[in-house]
């Protein structure tokens, strides 16, 4: 089947029509309207991206609806999209939520946003960060330097999308048992670098973005970017407006499965509409958080062997305070 057709399947049908044909019940008072949980006696599967992507919160199994299918029915990724295409037209249930969503002002995002507490040493979001995510203390400050980081509530970190003008229209939510989006938000782009960098680094997460940007110790002239998993016409319109500058060039550094080929693939696609090089890099891992994890773990193993101690958590050094902006 032609990459075309894959594309119209995973339009198609959604995750939510797979797990309720597999015996799989929402749990609408654990359910938001951007993150639906399903539940199948002690199986848990949370659906996002409007139906478009899944995640297990008790491992980490994630990915489109051929992964999903995969994952259920232990399928080839081949046999997944046969039985993806025979879902065609079938419907899921509707979810009646109690409230009427509601809309959120521009205004009542910023002002959310600059409620929030940059991180700090020691800190709920710099712990879960540097500790659990293993995100480099360097890299941190340079992300509060850039006032695109704050503390969100629980030990979680929230990681600003901006708009052209550099006005926060939403935030990634990020912490140990929790990921979102916020609620009235916008995805557009997280941007972590020079805003005149050429190089543009596009990966599918805040996280993953300060991941890379690790891995490449914060690549001079690049742009770490993130979209948040989604493709809206905001964010594609935000990638034009970067490529539109002389020289750039676009790094599809999504994830190593099914979903980050796909995206890579239409990263490429739209570079080529607007005449501009672009080139996959493909993490040698998962995602690029898991390979900053892995050489971590590396590193302690090498100290080890070398008989250098090391502290049961990193060292963590000195955040600077900085004042909270816009």
């Amino acid at each position: 089947m032609k990459r075309e057709e894959i594309e119209k399947l995973r339009e198609a049908v959604s995750c939510a029509a797979v797990l309720e044909q597999a015996g799989f019940a929402v749990d609408i008072k654990e359910s938001t309207r951007r993150a639906v949980k399903f539940r199948r006696g002690a199986e848990i599967i949370i659906v996002t991206h409007e139906g478009r992507g899944w995640f297990d919160p008790l491992s980490k199994d994630k990915g489109d609806i051929f992964a999903l299918v995969a994952l259920l029915e232990h399928l080839t990724f081949s046999d997944a999209v046969d039985r993806v295409g025979a879902l065609i037209g079938y419907k899921a249930a509707p979810i009646i939520w109690k409230k009427p969503s509601s809309k959120v002002e521009p205004a009542d995002i910023l002002k959310r946003w600059q409620g929030r507490r940059l991180p700090s040493t020691g800190s709920g979001a710099s712990r879960y960060l540097c500790w659990t995510r293993a995100i480099p203390v360097s890299i941190l400050r340079s992300a509060i330097n850039q006032g695109i980081v704050r503390e969100g509530p629980f030990g979680s970190m929230w990681a600003a999308h901006s708009d052209g003008a550099g006005l926060v229209v939403g935030w990634e939510e990020r912490g140990s048992d929790w990921r979102g989006f916020s609620t009235g938000g916008s995805k557009v782009l997280f941007r972590l670098g020079p805003t005149d960098a050429l190089r543009l680094c596009v990966t599918e997460a805040a996280i993953d973005a300060m991941s890379l940007a690790a891995i490449e110790d914060l690549q001079d002239g690049s742009l770490f970017l993130s979209t948040a998993g989604g493709w809206s016409p905001r964010t594609e319109a935000a990638l034009v407006d970067l490529l539109a500058r002389p020289g750039a060039l676009l790094v599809c550094a999504t994830d190593a499965n099914s979903q980050g080929d796909a995206f890579a693939h239409r990263l490429q696609a739209l570079a080529a509409q607007v005449d501009r090089p672009s080139v996959r890099l493909r993490p040698p891992a998962e995602d690029w958080n898991e390979v900053l994890q892995e050489r971590k773990k590396r590193n302690r193993r090498v100290k080890a062997e070398r008989g250098v101690p090391h502290r049961r958590r990193p060292r963590q050094g000195r955040l600077r305070p900085a004042k909270a902006g816009p």
